[in-house]
């Protein structure tokens, strides 16, 4: 059977079945049209070891003696006998390809198990790998793992992974790629603050525009598991896997079970070409939203300035302070007005009410409509926060459905059953159980009917331990459940917007992205911390994905406070919004916030539509990042938006030149401060330096090469400020 071949973007990947399964032997650079005879890559067999090659399967497994994690584990269950059939022997039964995809077909008829691997290489080179398990025999097949993995070259010798926690999400840390395997689990039943978006291997120092890296990310929203695992022959693989709870998926004869996808990209520019593989297939799927001029199409759409009331008015609902809110957030420019926690039946505090998706008559006897009425007549839309997969105990449906609470027991709350621990004071409805889930789905079904709301805001905030459905296991059905939920509600009101949120940053995955607008990257708006979180948020989701909100002086989450021009150069990157008591906002102060959201106006075609780019900086005090209009391959690139971040003072006196990255080396550029300028008197505190760089009061005109290679003099920037560049090609 000849090799597959599949190419796109500068990516290759091709895989043999010389073995009699499918192997993967490169996945990596292009490899051009013409392959060699692959029999030029049978290695050595060395002493003491199988007596045979071992290959490194699509589908990894120890009847080939690979010693590594296996691909697929499970057995057999026959007369109340387990453990059967517990090594598979595939062999590749059947290929068909098109160029940039293909479905391969492994199968053991000992064993009555057989595989169907579908492989699709994106245009922008971005791979999407799942598996599907089917079993063939006569008795049922417990699936405990089925992973994806991909093999990385030698040359990859470092691995970056990211972590977290609750307003401290997705934080790189690094390691040496060493002898053994490297797990990184999620047992959180979502996906976690501290999951890892990004899973990367790559060669010595890997940066943000040089080095070579593969890199994965599982699109699940549940358990999971991304893991290296390097043998002793010096191979590696990365992958991910659902992590399955005990019993989770047991496949009655004919029954099979499909894998989360894996996405995987290889860059040969740093970890930015990784960002670019992703971004590409995000933006070109058919429902994804993008601004009118970077589509061309009449359904596009900018993303809305936004306004939260949740850090204005917390649970303080009151239609009469609502209303000068909207007509503050009106007066600014917002364009989308979103009503958190606190509105329906019972919600004084988050103690009680949850499940009970019924607008408080108490607060709003003439329900919601008066609020939105004065929203929407100010020119903006009208957004609602829900929580739809939790519950408190106080609330009228946990007291009239107490077996609708999930719990490890098989017995209904009310009979005794043993509850997981409270968090949040609230549990997790049971969207396994028909009934309940039909009951989420009424309610906001019928709020979505009821009333002109474009926008949900749709919550998630508590881990999922502990969680069972008649005694099993089911975070793996939850899951599926909530994936159902979010599909049938979207068909029933196609123009309603979703945005992911689960404490912040707790949900963000290609799975929940398949299925909403946006996601919030975290409850944290300090410009600190979001410096971070949303660089690696970015790294994998695109900007316009992304909720990043100018919060209040002194941020409610840290106490840290920040000028605001720090704080809206932050959140300008992002799908841009405020979560803030902007009645207060007065004076210079509104002048100026007004001035920096018609700024996003200006910019954001650009910044949700450009390539994404990162300079690998000397001085890791500061940060250059930035978007380019355009893609390497466009004729030219003409226009740019950058920002220079200190995050902490420097050992040096003045950061000296640093070079401007992704600019098209043969135009010419004018840049220019745009926010804040050297000769802004109400933000003099911003630099530190007796003379600014001579380009920066009146700008300067220099060569897309020369910007890159020999760069520009930076202004000295006090510790936690921002400055904003724009780079015109003339």
């Amino acid at each position: 059977m000849d090799p597959l071949h599949l190419r796109s973007a500068g990516t290759s990947l091709v895989i043999s079945f010389d073995s009699g399964e499918a192997e993967v032997i490169h996945w990596g650079a292009d490899l051009g049209a013409t392959l060699p005879d692959l029999a030029i890559l049978t290695a050595p067999v060395p002493h003491s070891a199988i007596d045979a090659r071992v290959p490194a399967g699509l589908l990894p497994q120890a009847s080939s003696s690979w010693r590594g994690r296996p691909g697929l584990r499970g057995h057999r269950i026959t007369d109340g006998a387990a453990g059967l059939d517990f090594s598979s022997r595939l062999r590749t039964t059947s290929v068909t390809a098109d160029g940039t995809s293909a479905t391969i077909i492994q199968a053991d008829g000992d064993t009555g198990i057989s595989v169907e691997s579908s492989l699709t290489l994106h245009d922008g080179g971005l791979l999407e790998l799942r598996h599907t398990v089917i079993n063939d025999g006569t008795a049922p097949f417990q699936v405990d793992e089925l992973a994806t993995v991909l093999p990385v070259a030698p040359d990859a010798v470092e691995l970056l992974d990211l972590t977290g926690r609750w307003c401290r999400e997705r934080h790189p840390q690094r390691r040496p790629i060493q002898q053994g395997t490297w797990v990184r689990t999620g047992r959180h039943g979502r996906t976690g603050h501290d999951s890892s978006l990004l899973f990367a291997a790559g060669t010595a120092g890997f940066g943000n525009r040089h080095g070579k890296v593969w890199a994965t990310h599982l699109a699940w929203s549940g358990n999971h598991e991304q893991f290296a695992d390097t043998l002793g022959d010096g191979r590696t693989m990365i992958g991910g896997s659902e992590l399955l709870g005990p019993a989770e998926v047991i496949l009655a004869p004919g029954g099979s079970y499909t894998t989360p996808a894996l996405f995987a990209a290889y860059s040969d520019r740093g970890l930015d070409g990784i960002t670019e593989a992703f971004y590409s297939w995000f933006r070109a799927r058919p429902h994804h939203v993008l601004p009118a001029a970077a589509t061309g199409l009449p359904a596009g759409k900018a993303r809305p300035v936004v306004l939260n009331t949740w850090e204005a008015v917390y649970f303080d609902h009151n239609l009469e302070t609502l209303i000068e809110l909207a007509d503050s957030a009106a007066d600014l420019g917002v364009e989308r007005f979103v009503l958190d926690d606190g509105w329906f039946r019972g919600r004084r505090d988050d103690h009680a009410g949850l499940g009970d998706w019924y607008v408080d008559e108490t607060l709003w006897p003439n329900g919601l409509t008066p609020l939105i009425d004065a929203v929407t007549s100010r020119g903006m839309e009208f957004g609602l926060w829900v929580e739809p997969e939790m519950v408190n105990l106080d609330s009228d449906v946990a007291r009239a459905h107490p077996d609708w609470i999930v719990g490890p027991s098989a017995l209904a709350h009310k009979d005794g059953g043993r509850l997981p621990l409270e968090w949040r004071n609230q549990h997790v409805i049971d969207l396994v159980n028909p009934e309940a889930w039909q009951y989420i789905y009424d309610r906001i079904d019928a709020l979505l009917a009821g009333n002109n709301i474009s926008y949900l805001k749709w919550d998630q905030n508590r881990d999922l331990l502990e969680h069972g459905h008649g005694g099993r296991s089911s975070v793996h059905e939850q899951t599926l459940a909530a994936y159902r939920l979010f599909d049938e509600l979207r068909k029933a009101h196609p123009g309603v917007e979703i945005e992911s949120c689960s404490s912040g940053g707790a949900r963000v995955d290609l799975g929940i992205l398949e299925r909403t607008d946006r996601i919030w990257g975290s409850d944290c708006n300090d410009a600190l911390e979001r410096q971070t979180i949303q660089r690696w948020t970015g790294a994998v989701v695109p900007p316009e994905l992304v909720g990043s909100h100018i919060g209040p002086t002194a941020s409610h989450t840290t106490a840290r406070t920040h000028d605001l021009s720090f704080r809206a150069i932050t959140a300008l990157f992002g799908h841009f919004g405020m979560e803030w008591d902007v009645r207060g906002v007065q004076g210079k102060d509104r002048e100026e916030l007004r001035r920096l959201v018609a700024l996003y106006k200006e910019h954001r075609d650009l910044i949700h539509s450009g390539r994404r780019v990162h300079a690998d900086v000397a001085d890791d005090s500061l940060l250059l990042h930035g978007v380019v209009a355009g893609s390497p391959a466009a004729a030219g690139t003409t226009a740019a938006v950058f920002a220079l971040v200190s995050t902490r003072t420097s050992a040096a006196e003045a950061p000296g030149r640093i070079g401007i990255p992704g600019l098209d080396p043969e135009r010419t550029y004018r840049v220019q401060a745009v926010f804040p300028t050297a000769g802004d008197a109400d933000y003099s505190h911003t630099f530190t330096q007796t003379q600014p760089p001579a380009w920066l009061a009146g700008g300067a005109t220099a060569g897309g090469k020369f910007l890159a290679e020999v760069g520009l003099p930076m202004p000295i920037l006090n510790p936690e400020h921002a400055l904003l560049l724009k780079f015109t090609a003339l």
